[in-house]
């Protein structure tokens, strides 16, 4: 089996910007107070108007143009959520309509944080089975619509966005461009980070969410290193999860990738749940901080308490 790549990402979130100025005159916290503790400054939100699946679309069609592809030779989408307020139909298929894809395998994975990276490797395993010729694996939640705005321990942290990435398979004989996944999760504390109720509200064990990820994740990621045949040293970029810089840094610096670009689009972004992976990554992509074929680790990890990494070659 010929291994797969990604050929192309894209990003796009919506133009309503909230500071954390805003959110000080909606509930009880300060600018300091957010910046000192989940490394927040600015997040983006969607209107009422804008739902998950047009923001998945617009990054969707980002990426198809910088691959230089038309929606015609997409047969794979994905796109990993866990803000659908419908059952059916799913975003995948609301995507390939908006997009004018015409007869693709259309499904939604729900990871919560971890999708993004659950479903790049689901449509690497696609193609590398011969199941899919190219796909467009996606990144899309609206956290707004699921924030609880009187909360300030965890309406201060998210925000609405979506990132794509097209899969493609590699030339025969070419170095793999996906390395493979090491996933997992953690069930008996599922509940430590939730999307529940009527109408659905995001809560979590915000220590307990630290903990985990700070102590129980670096030699996770390591791993997913290995099965990449590199070393921490040689990556030249990580993209982990933009759950809070307090997390990010201290796990960064655990993994040991001490030569590569870390993300921290969190700053700007917040927490946007499965888009924050692609989202990151297509934006030091089109910033140019990490060149083409160079190795990148993107790892998710968060609601389930699941997780998923892989080492990418960047496109």
């Amino acid at each position: 089996m010929n291994g797969s790549r990604i050929a192309a990402v894209g990003h796009y979130q919506p133009a309503k910007v909230l500071t954390n100025e805003d959110l000080a005159g909606m509930v009880d916290t300060s600018d300091e107070w957010i910046r000192s503790r989940v490394g927040i400054r600015t997040r983006h939100i969607a209107g009422p108007d804008e739902p998950v699946d047009e923001l998945a679309a617009h990054a969707a069609a980002k990426a198809l143009a910088a691959a230089g592809l038309t929606p015609g030779d997409i047969d794979l989408v994905l796109v990993a959520t866990s803000t659908a307020v419908d059952r059916s139909p799913n975003m995948a298929a609301r995507v390939s309509a908006r997009l004018g894809i015409p007869s693709p395998a259309a499904m939604d994975v729900n990871v919560v944080c971890a999708g993004f990276t659950h479903a790049l490797a689901t449509a690497d395993h696609a193609v590398r089975a011969g199941a899919a010729t190219r796909a467009l694996v996606i990144g899309a939640d609206k956290m707004s619509e699921v924030a609880d705005w009187t909360d300030r321990t965890t309406c201060v942290l998210v925000g609405d966005g979506a990132g794509a990435a097209v899969v493609e398979a590699c030339a025969p004989g070419a170095e793999p461009g996906i390395g493979p996944v090491l996933w997992g999760s953690v069930p008996e504390m599922g509940n430590a980070v939730r999307i529940e109720g009527t109408p659905a509200r995001f809560a979590q064990e915000g220590q307990s969410v630290y903990r985990w990820a700070t102590t129980q994740l670096p030699p996770i990621a390591r791993r997913a290193c290995e099965r990449a045949g590199l070393t921490p040293e040689d990556l030249a970029g990580v993209v982990l999860h933009q759950a809070n810089l307090r997390i990010i840094e201290p796990l960064a610096q655990k993994i040991g990738a001490v030569n590569a670009v870390v993300a921290r689009d969190v700053v700007e972004s917040g927490n946007t749940s499965a888009a924050s992976i692609p989202l990151a990554f297509s934006k030091l992509v089109e910033r140019g901080e990490i060149s083409s074929g160079e190795p990148v680790l993107l790892f998710g990890f968060g609601g389930n308490l699941s997780y998923a990494g892989q080492v990418v070659r960047c496109p």
